[in-house]
């Protein structure tokens, strides 16, 4: 990977405003923060990832093997505990923003992540002594759901963390910034690929105790290879008054702010228009006006969201019932065709960094080439076409089955090549590309310094609300559809289930987000814009 250097900064432009070095010294520019202190922190990612992907990534086998759950309870509870993962995050952010701050809320989380991965791993080892017991069940999902706290705390901070170390106030630095989402995201996809082909199989054919216990000892890493860099890392000073997160009373006073001048922020936007005057009454509006203008897109995000979540459950179900033979003798394990995703998104990142950014830069003047929403707005439409993919697929998968005799059989492999899984698996590695990282920029970049890290948890809760949605609209489905005591689209028997039928359905979702989407980021002001509004 091409790192930019740093600059040359002059000794009046050294000291970085706001930060602090190790030493409780303001931070120096020359010394500390940029590329040099986001490589640590982007190797630490890496390897967390690969602890967290580790588990999640095949947890439908387990569940539906090992502890006997049914396709739909297994994909239920896959999607429910994804989604804890990924709302939790704003407790670890709060606590983080109020009295911890970011660097000691990752070292804490990280503790607590170990701890929960020895813990899914001795319950591994239990469960594997014969068929699971209730208590072995509590167990385990005790152990899986202190890992999602744990991830749940670390993963915005340890984001919002390596974003600090880039100084929005240099215009180079604040350049490299936007790059730092789109290699952040290169590295937490590239660096657990391989590994993880290895470790699937491990936990298919030889033991799922070694499967487990591999993740954490990569969370131990991850914790290593952070604190290597404590030393070169720029810290946020709290005492400063503007990057503190303050609980107390909020003065009713108006800073020299008119309400015919204070309108102006949210009269534009229609469904925004009402809060005027109830936001009166706060010293800063303008940094809750912003916040409050990124909840319809927030909320216009969520189908994305639902469909996302299905990579790593309804796709590797499909996958299992497909042909996957390498060779004779060796089959390809149906939790790593989800590698497809990160080996596009390797391939892609770099490609539109270093090409499309410099060129949509000249024509736009942008200094990230596409806004944030030009970004995830793209995103969406091939989220909404490689669901039509899917649902094409699967169709043709059905047919095949049932030309072969092969419906009744629960199980039977059809003979069809999972080669045709790859396009929308490849669309799915896009469109992360593009929305994924294209929203977490928007909500750490459009939030008050105070915020960075609870702007990043509501980021995330976008994709645990979309878990869990998907895992209701599942079980609802489940319910309505098998009620006559038929095949419901989520049967056991995945070749007279109709996945292609959830599919439809999620597309559909997805074109009416993306039109809400587009309709609400026409009214949506930056942060910059506002301010530059209400200074006018």
């Amino acid at each position: 990977m091409s790192i930019p250097p740093n600059s040359s900064p002059t000794p009046q432009n050294d000291v970085v405003n706001g930060m602090a070095d190790y030493s409780d010294r303001p931070a120096k520019r020359s010394l500390s923060g940029f590329w040099r202190s986001a490589s640590y922190i982007m190797g630490a990612g890496a390897a967390e990832r690969f602890a967290y992907f580790g588990v999640g990534t095949n947890l439908i086998s387990y569940l539906t093997g090992e502890m006997g759950q049914s396709t739909a309870a297994a994909a239920a509870s896959i999607n429910l505990w994804a989604g804890a993962g990924l709302l939790l995050p704003l407790l670890g952010a709060l606590a983080a923003e109020s009295f911890l701050g970011r660097y000691p809320t990752v070292v804490c989380s990280s503790l607590l992540y170990i701890l929960a991965l020895g813990l899914l791993t001795t319950s591994a080892f239990v469960d594997g002594q014969g068929s699971p017991s209730e208590l072995g069940i509590g167990y385990f999902f005790v152990s899986l759901y202190l890992i999602a706290l744990g991830q749940g705390a670390y993963k915005p901070c340890i984001t919002a963390f390596g974003a600090d170390q880039f100084d929005e106030q240099d215009p180079l630095e604040l350049r490299s910034r936007s790059s730092f989402f789109n290699w952040w995201y290169f590295g937490l996809s590239a660096g657990p690929l391989i590994p993880l082909l290895a470790l699937n199989y491990v936990q298919d054919n030889i033991s799922w105790v070694i499967g487990f216990g591999i993740p954490c000892v990569s969370q131990v890493i991850a914790l290593v290879v952070f604190l290597l860099g404590r030393k070169s890392y720029r810290y946020n000073i709290k005492k400063n008054e503007k990057c503190t997160l303050n609980w107390g009373i909020v003065s009713p006073t108006i800073d020299a702010y008119s309400d015919e001048e204070d309108q102006v922020g949210l009269e534009s936007i229609p469904h925004l228009k009402f809060l005027n005057k109830p936001l009166l009454v706060s010293g800063k509006m303008e940094e809750a006006k912003e916040m409050l203008t990124l909840i319809p897109l927030w909320a216009a995000s969520l189908p994305f969201a639902i469909a996302i979540s299905q990579s790593a459950t309804l796709f590797t179900k499909q996958g299992i019932t497909m042909d996957r033979s390498i060779t004779p003798s060796i089959d390809l394990p149906a939790a790593s065709l989800q590698y497809i995703i990160g080996l596009t998104i390797i391939i892609l990142i770099p490609l539109y960094d270093r090409v499309l950014v410099p060129l949509a830069r000249t024509l736009t003047g942008s200094p990230s080439g596409l806004t944030e929403l030009e970004r995830i707005g793209t995103g969406m439409l091939l989220c909404a076409l490689s669901l039509v993919a899917a649902a094409l697929v699967e169709q043709k998968r059905l047919r095949t089955a049932i030309r072969h005799g092969l419906a009744d059989i629960p199980g039977a492999r059809v003979p069809m090549s999972f080669c045709w899984l790859i396009p929308q698996y490849i669309l799915y590695g896009f469109m992360e590309v593009f929305t994924y990282i294209g929203l977490q920029e928007l909500f750490y970049d459009r939030v008050p310094c105070s915020l960075k890290s609870v702007g990043l948890s509501i980021f995330l809760s976008i994709m645990g609300m979309g878990q869990i949605l998907s895992s209701l609209l599942i079980c609802l489905i489940e319910e309505i559809t098998s009620k006559s005591g038929g095949n419901g689209w989520f049967s056991d028997n995945t070749n007279r289930a109709h996945l292609d039928y959830f599919y439809w359905l999620l597309a559909g979702l997805n074109a009416v987000g993306f039109v809400a989407f587009l309709y609400f980021a026409k009214s949506f002001k930056s942060r910059r814009e506002l301010v530059v509004i209400i200074v006018n």
